[in-house]
């Protein structure tokens, strides 16, 4: 496939190593201009490119920037044809994103979203760090294996989404339309706590709408107080005790 990744943080620069590494043409941009990034394409086998390029002549555009972003890409996508897959990697964080009064009062995330840039959206990859992402992948059936979600409305997008997914090394699960995709958010058992596919499944029916955006917030506090650090296992075990 040909795939263009708008964003080239941890996230993006992942997808780009792993979806390259699969024989997928990676394109990738950020907001700074191709020359910034030269030397990251290059590293991960893509090709650095401006925004504008990285949605021409391509089957799949992944988002793997800030939440608020999405606000700036409804021009960008407006000519891309329908049959381009749309992938949502992003989460709101208030202190980031500024306050969104509409997330802020239950719309799930990438609904909004799917509603700044115009179009519908598959909600895949947000809910595991980017240090998950980069080194906890697993080839398919081997014990163990990290299930991610992968939520959306249009079943053969989501279809393509689920094999990219598993082709970044993690099982693929099928985490219902869009508008559940509320499951997957940050302070959801789903959300960056490494678990198999049955306990994923598990922990989308165990998730709680209300109790999400506390769970997030309390959560930011202890990973973000002042002299705070935290080992990446020690960051997911937190998780799992706050969200369960």
């Amino acid at each position: 496939m040909k795939i263009g990744i708008i964003g080239a943080g941890n996230i993006g620069a992942t997808l780009a190593r792993k979806l390259s590494a699969n024989g997928h043409e990676i394109k990738l941009a950020n907001s700074r201009g191709p020359d910034s990034i030269r030397d990251l394409a290059r590293e991960v086998c893509a090709t650095a490119v401006t925004r504008e390029e990285a949605v021409k002549d391509i089957d799949a555009i992944i988002l793997a920037l800030p939440f608020e972003g999405h606000r700036t890409l409804k021009v960008l996508l407006s000519q891309v044809p329908d049959s381009v897959v749309l992938i949502d990697t992003s989460n709101y964080y208030p202190f980031r994103d500024n306050t969104i009064t509409e997330v802020e009062n239950g719309k799930p995330e990438s609904v909004w979203a799917s509603e700044q840039t115009g179009r519908p959206l598959i909600k895949a990859w947000n809910a595991a760090l980017a240090a998950t992402l980069s080194e906890k992948g697993l080839p398919p059936d081997t014990p163990g294996r990290i299930a991610l979600p992968v939520a959306g409305d249009n079943t053969l997008a989501k279809t393509i989404v689920l094999k990219l997914v598993s082709e970044t090394g993690f099982d693929a699960l099928d985490a219902g339309p869009l508008n559940e995709s509320w499951r997957q958010q940050p302070g959801t058992p789903a959300y960056c706590t490494e678990l198999d596919m049955d306990k994923v499944r598990e922990a989308l029916l165990a998730a709680d709408a209300t109790r999400a955006p506390k769970n997030r917030d309390e959560l930011l506090k202890i990973f973000m107080a002042p002299g705070a650090t935290f080992t990446h296992e020690e960051i997911i075990a937190r998780n799992r005790t706050e969200t369960a």
